[in-house]
């Protein structure tokens, strides 16, 4: 018996419950780990569920209103195969209750399989976030085809500025939240090798975070396009700062109309944009541009995120789908006044913010207006109701500008009905 329990102490990365009866009582100690420490999976099973249970009472977030004392029992001890945890998961809904602009989601996932492996938090979670799409049962619909987009040029004395941005994952590394060193690497690697074959009116330059020089670094603040170290704490507690600025950078055509971030929020931001309000211009970019970086990813063996239920697979749920924000810079002085300002931009399935982004407040009469869904909906159909709806955001204006009336309109149905529901509001109009 002793021999035996000096072999088991004796081991390489033993932890282990001693419980000795005496007195009626029983005692409970660990045994430690060569180093002293006790192995995080024997700590875990010391404590049941319930005493890990974060407290959500005061937390306004997607994940806090479907997080349940029973689904979190059934997936506390789970692991994706990159070892991603349901934990680590909520930690940024846990430690940031509410947003004072827009509700957040409250997770991220650290890997693709963290969408199966938790899919019970996250379903619930993605059927609150994306209005009603169920992932379980709804195909979500992919649509490049930038030549269906109709009136696409907007009224610049208005729009000031035109945008569409996307993300994509590539399978096989673990997402940001997750991704080691070397991995956040390899996604560098492969991507800038990708981007090397971009020609014509795409080709252009890679800017390491890491090897620019003070010029260029200022060159790139003045375009607007620099990101910097996350200092948002729904990104830090999600574990995006971690060894920056190692692996970021920025890729850039020659014409600066088009724009990839490599491992800021997601593995690749996909950026096309320009100053005015050609949106059909930036959207025909964006669709050419998106496919021949797909085309060059897969030419070196590597492939995108993607299923049929989720679409495009990213770290945030909130991006799942298209990843597609639509958006303009607006100048709307006499409507953001109005009172019905805000049910107009939901009815209209947008969303306002400040032009700085998602953590500012509108300042002035000038607003980032965007599309609020990304699941559920082609590329076309987003930006198609973006365009439609900004249309309508700048006649309200001209209107008040003329003391004349303005009417809400009705809220746009989604999913399949979306294009019938288009064109009955187009028969109505006309």
């Amino acid at each position: 018996m002793a021999g035996s329990f000096t072999r088991l102490i004796s081991g390489r990365n033993t932890a282990v419950l001693l419980a000795s009866l005496g007195t009626g009582s029983m005692a409970v100690g660990y045994l430690m780990t060569e180093n002293g420490s006790v192995s995080a999976d024997s700590k875990k099973k010391l404590y049941p569920p319930s005493s890990d249970f974060p407290d959500l009472r005061k937390h306004n977030n997607c994940m806090a209103s479907a997080l349940t004392p029973a689904i979190y029992a059934k997936l506390r001890d789970q692991l994706t195969p990159n070892n991603w945890t349901l934990d680590q998961c909520i930690q940024t809904g846990v430690d940031n209750p509410g947003h004072p602009f827009i509700k957040t989601v409250g997770c991220v996932a650290g890997d693709e399989e963290s969408y199966e492996v938790f899919a019970d938090l996250f379903d619930p979670i993605i059927k609150d976030r994306h209005n009603g799409y169920d992932p379980k049962t709804m195909i979500h619909p992919t649509d490049l085809d930038s030549s269906k987009l109709t009136n696409g040029v907007f009224d610049e004395h208005y729009v000031l500025s035109s945008r569409v941005r996307t993300g994509r994952s590539i399978r096989g590394l673990s997402l940001p939240p997750a991704c080691s060193r070397a991995e956040r690497r390899e996604v560098e690697r492969v991507t800038v090798t990708a981007l090397a074959g971009l020609k014509g009116d795409l080709a252009g330059h890679y800017y390491s975070l890491g090897d620019m020089t003070d010029k260029e670094q200022q060159q790139l603040i003045d375009d607007h396009f620099l990101f910097d170290k996350p200092v948002s704490p729904l990104l830090t507690s999600a574990f995006m700062a971690r060894d920056w600025p190692d692996a970021r950078g920025i890729w850039h055509n020659n014409e600066k109309t088009f724009l990839i971030w490599i491992n800021e929020e997601d593995h690749t931001r996909v950026i096309s944009m320009e100053k005015g309000g050609n949106m059909k211009r930036v959207f025909e970019r964006f669709c050419r541009g998106l496919k021949q970086v797909e085309q060059l990813i897969q030419e070196r063996g590597w492939e995108f995120m993607w299923n049929k239920h989720l679409g495009y697979v990213l770290t945030c749920p909130s991006n799942l789908g298209t990843g597609l924000r639509a958006g303009v810079h607006v100048r709307l002085p006499k409507l953001s006044q109005d009172p019905r300002f805000s049910k107009i931009l939901d009815n209209l399935r947008l969303q306002k913010r400040g032009t700085g982004g998602v953590d500012t407040a509108a300042t002035g009469d000038t607003f980032d207006i965007s599309n609020l869904d990304r699941l559920g909906k082609s590329e076309v159909e987003l930006v198609q109701l973006v365009v439609d709806g900004v249309n309508y955001l700048i006649e309200c204006e001209k209107k008040l500008e003329k003391n004349q009336d303005i009417k809400i309109p009705a809220p746009i149905s989604m999913f399949k009905n979306w294009w019938s529901y288009r064109s009955r509001m187009q028969r109505r109009s006309s």
